[in-house]
């Protein structure tokens, strides 16, 4: 069909145009709308993005002699990030003489393995890197559910501490209600000012 005829044709349908194929022999077009197709390949994208997981990799930098407080604390963080769904690499710095003894650090990498097997895996083994051993845990969880977890957690946690708050709230109004309302005592002129001023 020739160009004239194919652009009367769209004015005619109040369409657009559209080549689809122009490496083709004859070119193939296409009668659409042009902007409502523009507008419904927009929301696939969106859609897609919102529905793709980021993986993000958080990571906890330890030392082979820490203290037993400092692993707590440092594995809490590990946990914590686990529970979110988010990958955790673990790096252990090795200085001066502690090079010459990286067993220390794969010991401390197998027992932090081991404390967070409920909530993930050992992705990547232990494996030395120059002055530093490195080890990556994965999380059981994906990250989308992990978020749908921690949302109905942190719900069920404010809807308990609001039905708390109204019980208190109940027990202060029924107690006020119940007993008798103190009196404020009169204050005199004399206790107010100083008592070597005469009033």
């Amino acid at each position: 069909m020739p160009t004239d005829q194919a652009l009367k044709l769209a004015q005619e349908a109040d369409l657009d145009l559209v080549e689809i194929a122009p490496q083709g022999k004859p070119p193939v077009c296409k009668l659409m709308d042009y902007g409502k197709f523009k507008y419904e390949n927009a929301q696939k994208a969106r859609e897609a993005r919102r529905n793709q997981t980021n993986v993000i990799i958080k990571e906890m930098k330890l030392r082979p002699k820490i203290d037993a407080h400092d692993y707590e604390t440092k594995k809490g963080h590990v946990v914590r990030f686990l529970r979110a769904g988010d990958k955790v690499k673990i790096t252990i710095m090795f200085r001066g003489r502690e090079q010459h003894r990286p067993e220390l650090g794969f010991r401390l990498l197998q027992k932090l393995a081991e404390d967070v097997t409920e909530l993930g895996f050992v992705e990547s083994a232990p494996k030395q890197d120059g002055r530093n051993m490195i080890m990556v845990l994965g999380p059981h969880k994906k990250k989308a559910d992990a978020k749908v977890e921690m949302k109905a957690e942190k719900e069920s946690r404010a809807a308990e501490r609001a039905a708390h708050e109204a019980e208190e709230r109940a027990e202060r109004d029924a107690a006020h209600a119940a007993g008798p309302v103190a009196q404020k005592k009169e204050r005199g002129r004399s206790e107010n000012l100083d008592p070597e001023i005469e009033a």
